[in-house]
């Protein structure tokens, strides 16, 4: 039950990690070449992009303890290890997400710490960046050869 209502949850909770990343890409991109001064503004955006993308962590890693995929290719793995939905979620959608979301942490962080403003935004441009590709890189879209998902799922 409780896998039927996270999954749906995770689905949608991605467009606003999407949506706030991309915000915050792009704040960071403009307000660097203009020269802008960081605000309270910009960094309550870059505080709730990170803590935004660890809520979707957190849906994510209670999703993967009850997935029945997961379970399936560690109950077998050299049975499903072919197959590109058990082996993606199980082991390429984790790493990628995983590692997005440390790299958020970790320019977050950075962010936070340095002095001026034109290297807050740009080490907010610069980690955001990478994680966001991976991430686009690691969601399981329609159209994707590894595991297809549609854009929304029903609840």
């Amino acid at each position: 039950m409780m896998y039927e209502l996270l999954l749906p949850l995770h689905s949608l909770f991605r467009w606003l990690v999407l949506f706030r990343l991309f915000c915050a890409v792009f704040t960071a991109l403009f307000a660097y070449v203009k020269g802008s001064p960081f605000s309270k503004w910009h960094n309550s955006l870059r505080h709730w992009t990170a803590t935004i993308a660890h809520i979707q962590l957190m849906l994510g890693i209670l999703i993967y303890t009850k997935s029945p995929l997961v379970k399936a290719f560690f109950s077998a793995p050299a049975d499903h290890g072919g197959r590109a939905g058990f082996s993606f979620f199980a082991v390429v959608h984790l790493g990628l997400m995983l590692l997005s979301i440390v790299l958020i942490t970790i320019g977050s962080a950075k962010a936070k710490r340095q002095q001026e403003s034109a290297e807050k935004f740009k080490t907010m441009l610069v980690w955001f960046s990478i994680a966001l590709l991976i991430i686009l890189a690691a969601i399981p879209w329609p159209f994707s050869p590894l595991a297809s998902r549609p854009y929304f799922r029903n609840f």
